[in-house]
């Protein structure tokens, strides 16, 4: 007598899905990916300034001393005319490294140290900096402060979006399409940075004196912000 095998109802109806074949999904028809941009140009109104030094010796722990002694000799001068957002000051790079001769022995040490002066108020900046006679003048560059960059930003992206919605309609038009509604978007905005406008033409040379201020002149930044999606042609 042989034997049947019943297959429960939930099991027959999972082995039928596991057969029959997987169903496309249609790709989206009349979409359109398109992007536009917004650039506004606006005046730099931050000024980064460094300071640094650099000292020699067969001691390693003299010559960081001496470095030492630099840096809080400077930031001791800066602090005094420090003010939030228009003079703020910072430590840079602090490095001591070894000299080594042709053997590979260790025949000196080298180290550098910087301090940076940054803010909106350029005329108390490098004024701050001629006084400060423990560093050299490095390189100075210019930037957008946040709030400038923050209101510059808006206009830009109000540019980008007026672009996207009149290229979006014009092509639609001319694709034969009355219209188009918006699948999705993205926005996205550049960070210009701090950008190197000038570098002392004598690094190693210290300010001729103390009232000595530093001939800055900022320039333009250009700010972009881009709007990329797509559409549904109508």
């Amino acid at each position: 007598m042989k034997k049947t095998m019943t297959i429960p109802a939930a099991l027959l109806l999972a082995l039928a899905a596991a057969a029959a074949p997987a169903q496309t999904v249609p790709a989206p028809q009349n979409v359109l990916q398109l992007q536009a941009t917004g650039t506004v140009e606006v005046q730099q109104d931050l000024l980064m300034l460094n300071l640094s030094t650099t000292k020699e010796g067969a001691d390693a722990a003299l010559v960081q001393s001496q470095l030492k002694a630099a840096v809080d000799a400077a930031l001791a001068e800066a602090r005094k005319g420090a003010q939030p957002g228009q003079l703020e000051v910072r430590t840079g790079n602090f490095a001591l490294y070894p000299r080594n001769n042709r053997e590979g022995r260790i025949t000196g040490w080298t180290g550098s140290a910087e301090v940076v002066l940054e803010g909106r108020d350029f005329a108390r900046i490098t004024q701050t900096a001629g006084r400060i006679t423990t560093m050299n003048m490095g390189g100075v560059s210019f930037g957008l402060s946040r709030e400038q960059r923050a209101r510059v930003e808006s206009e830009a992206q109000a540019l980008a979006i007026d672009r996207f919605k009149s290229r979006a309609t014009e092509l639609a038009k001319g694709f034969g399409f009355t219209g188009y509604t918006l699948r999705e978007v993205a926005v996205n905005a550049n960070d210009p940075g701090f950008m190197p406008r000038q570098r002392m033409a004598a690094m190693e040379a210290k300010l001729a004196s103390a009232d000595t201020q530093v001939p800055v002149e900022p320039g333009k930044a250009a700010v972009v912000v881009t709007v990329s999606g797509s559409v549904q042609l109508r």
